[in-house]
């Protein structure tokens, strides 16, 4: 009996975890929590600013927007890797953790409701035809 307890509690745990994670962001949110990334990048149009232009930054790859000069941190990076959920929370909450030696100074994003919340918006963003 205390098997099938142990069974039911990590299947309502992992359940919980999954919708957890799995919760969209509130893209008007992320629009005002954007408005800090806004000094150095662009969502609107693929101009570059000191950063690089982040329209249809969901699913490209790390350090190659066209017309952009990467550091060589990130471009080794980005080998092999997509912008997708998972590469943009840990980037965004820790941009020198996960890159190590990026020239990006902007600390992080240290709140998880915030990350959400502006990957959703990002994803309003796709690349002009």
């Amino acid at each position: 009996m205390s098997r099938i307890i142990a069974a039911a509690c990590t299947a309502a745990a992992l359940l919980l975890s999954s919708n957890a994670f799995a919760q969209e962001g509130d893209v008007a949110a992320g629009e005002a929590v954007f408005k800090k990334c806004s000094a150095c990048h662009n969502v609107d149009s693929a101009k570059h600013k000191v950063g690089p232009s982040l329209q249809g930054v969901i699913g490209r790859q790390p350090g190659v927007a066209e017309g952009f000069k990467y550091s060589k941190a990130m471009v080794d990076f980005g080998a092999g890797k997509v912008w997708d959920d998972a590469q943009l929370t840990a980037y965004l909450a820790n941009p020198r953790g996960v890159v190590k030696g990026t020239r990006m100074a902007f600390a992080g994003l240290k709140e998880p409701k915030e990350i959400t919340d502006v990957i959703a918006y990002l994803k309003t963003f796709t690349p002009a035809p």
